[in-house]
């Protein structure tokens, strides 16, 4: 499987509560919610649902996990809810135990084994493994070159700081863009892969 990453994100690259205000408010970060007046259905999600065809799994961090399962099991009805609730899906925690995976086909990564369960999915037949949020997951994939595809909806608009995906250790990474479109509502919808060292 082709380890994909799927964020939304502010021109200066800050990922962090675009679902709502209350989702992610660490660091005193008050524009949860952000992304909502970008949201173009015919663009974006058309986008989404296009990735979502290509989806094999889901791979999630804890929290972006718990904010996940806490909303869609209540959104029966249309193909992409369909979708989040009966894909296969991974959750990687050092603090969740089996008994609290009560979303529909998730199993339990421990956070202690994340990185060799995670290259062992890597290796098995399938779609995609696509990771949503899980902004701390996302960048240890990145920092340890274990992505294959970055999918980017670059929103026009400056939020002033949060939280990112990207890693600050220093590292050169070179991705080429594989496509791009504008939607209406000014937002870059693009595709990015590694370019392997020389």
């Amino acid at each position: 499987m082709r380890i994909v990453l799927g964020e939304f994100v502010s021109l200066d690259g800050v990922m962090q509560g675009p679902g709502g205000p209350d989702e992610d408010t660490d660091g005193g970060f008050a524009h949860g919610g952000w992304t909502h007046p970008f949201f173009d259905p015919q663009v974006m999600g058309g986008a989404l649902a296009e990735w979502a065809a290509n989806t094999e799994a889901l791979l999630f961090g804890r929290r972006t996990w718990e904010v996940m399962a806490a909303a869609w099991p209540g959104r029966a009805g249309d193909p992409f809810a369909d979708h989040m609730n009966s894909v296969a899906k991974h959750v990687v925690s050092g603090t969740l135990g089996e008994s609290d995976l009560t979303w529909n086909n998730t199993t339990l990564i421990p956070g202690d084994q994340a990185l060799d369960q995670i290259r062992k999915l890597r290796e098995t037949e399938g779609r995609d493994l696509v990771v949503m949020g899980s902004l701390s997951l996302a960048r240890t994939l990145l920092a340890e070159g274990l992505v294959d595809e970055l999918r980017l909806m670059i929103m026009p608009v400056l939020l002033g700081g949060g939280k990112t995906i990207y890693p600050n250790d220093g590292g050169l990474r070179t991705f080429e863009l594989v496509s791009t479109v504008v939607s209406g509502t000014g937002v870059h919808v693009c595709t990015y892969r590694p370019v392997a060292a020389a």
